[in-house]
């Protein structure tokens, strides 16, 4: 299920600490970067898996992190379980490893993601912070103008509809 998400500006909560590990969702997080920036979602090519626009996004919050001396790293799940919020208890495992050399760590991803990796990091002294905010359930087109650009035409919902205002087929009676 998308979740539009919108990244907020944590570099103040952040910058007091000397490390940060920067975790991120591979699924909606990539996605919402790449259509509000109007870059390809994927280009498998030139850049594998990996969502350009959003690699970028995480370099400038490395970069602006070092600035105040503080060190960083980034982490994702990419396969076999795409959405960071249904970790298993290996990936669990995993993060809570890596995560012990860092103060503080920075979700990108949804409330669920966020709520996942406080509960992974638990037995640590980790900090967990929320990098991006839920707006609103998405939908999006994927459209392929070459073959070797995956990009998504965004489908926004003017508000969240209610049961019956939604239109579409419907069974005959």
């Amino acid at each position: 299920m998308p979740i539009f998400l919108e990244p907020l500006d944590v570099i103040d909560d952040l910058k007091g600490f000397q490390s940060v590990l920067i975790v991120s969702c591979p699924i909606c997080p990539p996605m919402c970067v790449s259509i509000q920036q109007g870059k390809p979602f994927l280009q498998p090519l030139k850049h594998g898996v990996k969502t350009k626009a959003f690699e970028d996004y995480i370099s400038s919050i490395e970069d602006a992190l070092a600035k105040h001396g503080v060190r960083t790293d980034a982490f994702t799940m990419r396969f076999p379980v795409p959405m960071m919020c249904l970790w298993t208890e290996r990936q669990r495992a995993r993060i809570m490893k890596r995560a012990r050399d860092f103060e503080a760590v920075l979700v990108l991803g949804c409330d669920s993601a966020t709520y996942t990796a406080i509960d992974a990091l638990r037995e640590t002294n980790c900090k967990v912070f929320q990098g991006m905010q839920v707006k609103t359930i998405t939908n999006a087109t994927m459209t392929f103008p070459s073959r070797a650009t995956v990009t998504l035409d965004w489908h926004p919902l003017p508000s969240k509809p209610k049961i019956g205002d939604l239109t579409g087929p419907r069974a005959e009676t």
